[in-house]
């Protein structure tokens, strides 16, 4: 459904002459279509430059009323989706280029205000610099490295929900097995399988050694003939060797009166 819209101009600082403009209107779907954003408090946004972060923009748009929550995106969603939490940890990877953006207020009003706005509007200010260039690449290093702790808990907190999700899902299923659809159909699981065991990384080490050993006795150790008959050169000298050692001690304990044979 069509529904009338604005622009806000908003400049990168007071530097800047030129203005850049966001198109701005009542966020509405389709009777019949849901949405994950409630209607009447959502604001949609197009044309946000790379720079202007979701801080930004809350905090642009904070005059016309509280912001509860803004979110940027690539492009506008079409329908309800479940929505995972967003990780720094696992999607560090910001949009590049111009995105879209819902700005959810806590009033109705607020999103009329934001509508009648004129502008223009600073991104970076003295009270609220936003870096560029080297500085912001040298802040969203430092940023990339994650905290131990905070990834464990997040990790921790991602496998609790994966495990509650299975065994629902299991549990579900138990319940369906056995019981035929509308259409008188049987659904077969195969739960009925051994499970596969789960690999540690010390045995995932040991089946990799175990690997290596097997490929290193397979391997030629004498491919070539002349190797053999070198290899077979060096023992006959080595042994020849080793009986004149032997024979000269024997001689040395003879001469000593110690060799006692019998």
């Amino acid at each position: 459904p069509s529904c009338p819209g604005s622009t806000i101009p908003i400049k990168f600082s007071e530097k800047q002459q030129s203005s850049h403009y966001l198109y701005v209107r009542e966020h509405k779907v389709r009777e019949g279509t849901r949405s994950s954003w409630p209607q009447k408090r959502t604001l949609f946004v197009l044309n946000v430059p790379p720079y202007c972060t979701e801080e930004c923009l809350s905090r642009l748009l904070s005059p016309c009323g509280p912001v509860q929550s803004v979110e940027l995106q690539e492009k506008p969603e079409l329908a309800e989706s479940p929505k995972e939490p967003p990780s720094k940890f696992f999607h560090p990877k910001p949009v590049p280029g111009f995105q879209v953006a819902y700005v959810l207020f806590q009033k109705p009003g607020s999103v009329s205000a934001a509508l009648a706005l004129k502008g223009p509007l600073l991104v970076s200010t003295e009270s609220h610099p936003v870096r560029s260039g080297v500085l912001k690449w040298i802040r969203d290093y430092t940023d990339s490295v994650p905290d131990p702790e905070a990834l464990r808990v997040e990790v921790d907190a991602f496998m609790e929900t994966y495990d509650r999700k299975i065994a629902e899902e299991e549990a579900k299923a138990k319940e369906e097995e056995g019981i035929p659809d509308d259409e008188g159909w049987v659904k077969v699981t195969r739960r009925g399988r051994r499970p596969v065991l789960p690999r540690t990384e010390a045995a995932s080490l040991r089946v990799l050694e175990r690997e290596r050993r097997k490929r290193a006795r397979k391997e030629l150790l004498n491919f070539y003939a002349w190797q053999h008959r070198e290899t077979k050169m060096e023992h006959l000298a080595q042994l020849r060797k080793k009986f004149e050692e032997d024979k000269q001690r024997i001689e040395l304990m003879r001469a000593q009166r110690k060799f006692r044979p019998y």
